[in-house]
């Protein structure tokens, strides 16, 4: 082989190495800042580590909730409509929950997007198309139910997260509604609600950012009493006061080099940084960001689409204790 060859093809191979780096390290400022992600997408459910290898992986499809149980197995969903608990060592499912044929709903179109263990033994259980939240015991009996109250009612997007909070009331993402909604545990009454906002905007289909909207994707509660939501397919993140005063937020393009899409999960560090999901942002976009919301500055992003695709709804860190939508 011809040395000017060898030489050209040398550099050709140095500047398409160097080009991806570059595209990648744009996403973050802080290249020592790295986390274990615990990730499902194209068709599996795998562990990636701070450098950036595989170190667990299954088959498993898509999923709107993922949980790390005190046990150490991973609480999930299967299928629309069931809830699961997988043992990571053996990657047997230990336990299953089929809510299409319990408690009432055989017979209906039920899709679960959400489900958590409150306590131990115990879970909750969201149920869109039955429009309810309901409470089991392992064995699956029922043993609490908080209907929703919900606008537009359809099995597909009566909510996606519900979340527990810390004075044991429920906060709830109705996808469809836009609007996120707390519910008495006690009562079942809605005690709060929010309709994330258009912006003066028109609704665009579609589920990339060409797409727009308020189906909002997840909500929690921050420790100083606000709620943070990932807005869906509005593209971005808000801080609400409980008079509904937006204190803080970011849009689709407010961070350099990066272009929000359907943003999904959000994780409350410790240090205050928020970790965010972007779905359907296609190549060249990071699936994870992590910003301080101090400074809106990038510290750390997580890009693998060749791995796990366009389709990554949920993802938790391994490495943090967080506030999250766990």
């Amino acid at each position: 082989m011809p040395l000017r060859f060898v030489a050209s093809l040398a550099t050709i191979l140095f500047l398409f190495v160097a080009s991806s780096v570059a595209t990648r390290s744009a996403f973050s400022a802080d290249t020592s800042i790295q986390h274990r992600v615990l990730i499902q997408g194209n068709g599996k459910l795998a562990v990636v580590e701070p450098d950036g290898q595989i170190s667990w992986e299954m088959p498993w499809g898509g999923i709107h909730d993922l949980h790390v149980l005190p046990n150490g197995n991973y609480l999930t969903l299967k299928d629309a409509n069931k809830v699961v608990e997988i043992d990571p060592q053996t990657k047997q499912v230990l336990w299953q929950y089929d809510a299409g044929k319990r408690n009432g709903n055989q017979g209906k179109r039920i899709e679960i997007h959400a489900a958590e263990m409150i306590a131990s033994d115990r879970f909750m259980v969201a149920e869109s198309g039955a429009a309810r939240i309901i409470e089991i015991d392992r064995d699956g009996n029922l043993l609490k139910e908080i209907p929703l109250v919900v606008d537009h009612p359809h099995p597909h997007t009566d909510t996606r997260l519900v979340r527990r909070i810390k004075n044991g009331n429920y906060l709830v993402a109705h996808e469809a509604d836009g609007t996120a909604r707390e519910y008495d545990h006690e009562t079942g009454k809605v005690v709060w609600e929010y309709e994330v906002p258009m912006f003066g905007k028109q609704a665009k289909p579609g589920h990339g950012p060409e797409a727009f909207g308020n189906r909002l994707f997840a909500a929690i509660r921050r420790p100083n009493g606000n709620t943070l939501i990932a807005t869906g397919n509005g593209h971005g993140v808000m801080e609400v006061t409980p008079d509904k005063q937006i204190v803080w937020q970011i849009h689709q393009n407010d961070l350099p080099s990066i272009r929000l899409a359907w943003v999904t999960t959000l994780e409350l560090l410790e240090n205050g940084n928020i970790v965010l999901g972007n779905c359907h942002a296609g190549p060249n976009q990071p699936q994870l960001v992590e910003v301080d919301p101090a400074t809106n500055k990038v510290v750390w992003a997580f890009e693998r689409f060749e791995e796990f695709g366009n389709n990554v709804s949920n993802t938790l860190l391994l490495d943090q204790q967080t506030t999250t939508t766990r």
